[in-house]
């Protein structure tokens, strides 16, 4: 959790949840960063409905097409943004849950490092096995522990898949 800190810290940036403090009460890490109350997760499942489609088999109107368009390109945004800090941050647990909405800001903010890593562009090894399943990239489950920043980048090729319902 302290490697979470210390990444958070690093990340200044409207593509990143903020963070504010952090402290430990034995045997606790505490931490603490900006209040986004919505998630992508909720966006997606209420976005049939704002839009008036009756299910998520409808086609999207032109209207929420666009604004599917602009949610991917914050969130590529977003991704350029850790991947160009030195070292690279790998996030490897990029999923809907992850990717914050916060009320005062336009910005979609990424969220949860706490599996996040340093890239090393030398040796490429990292831990295998991490993230959530769904959104995983093969390489991190299946293949070892050499991969680098575009893991992140499968992971967002999953969410795209969701947000255009296909």
């Amino acid at each position: 959790m302290l490697k979470e800190v210390k990444i958070l810290a690093k990340l200044v940036s409207d593509f990143v949840v903020k963070y504010h403090d952090s402290w430990t009460e034995d045997p606790h890490l505490y931490i603490q960063m900006e209040y986004c109350p919505q998630t992508l997760r909720s966006v997606i499942k209420d976005k049939p409905l704002v839009f008036g489609r009756l299910s998520p088999a409808e086609p999207q109107t032109v209207f929420e097409y666009f604004i599917s368009c602009e949610i991917l390109r914050e969130l590529l945004l977003c991704l350029k943004f850790i991947h160009e800090v030195i070292p690279p941050i790998i996030h490897r647990d990029i999923k809907p849950d992850n990717i914050l909405i916060s009320t005062n800001s336009t910005n979609i903010k990424l969220g949860d490092f706490g599996l996040a890593t340093e890239h090393d562009r030398q040796s490429k090894s990292h831990t295998h096995g991490v993230g959530t399943k769904n959104y995983m990239a093969p390489e991190i489950g299946f293949w070892g522990s050499k991969y680098d920043c575009k893991v992140d980048v499968y992971s967002m090729g999953m969410i795209m898949a969701k947000i255009f319902e296909m």
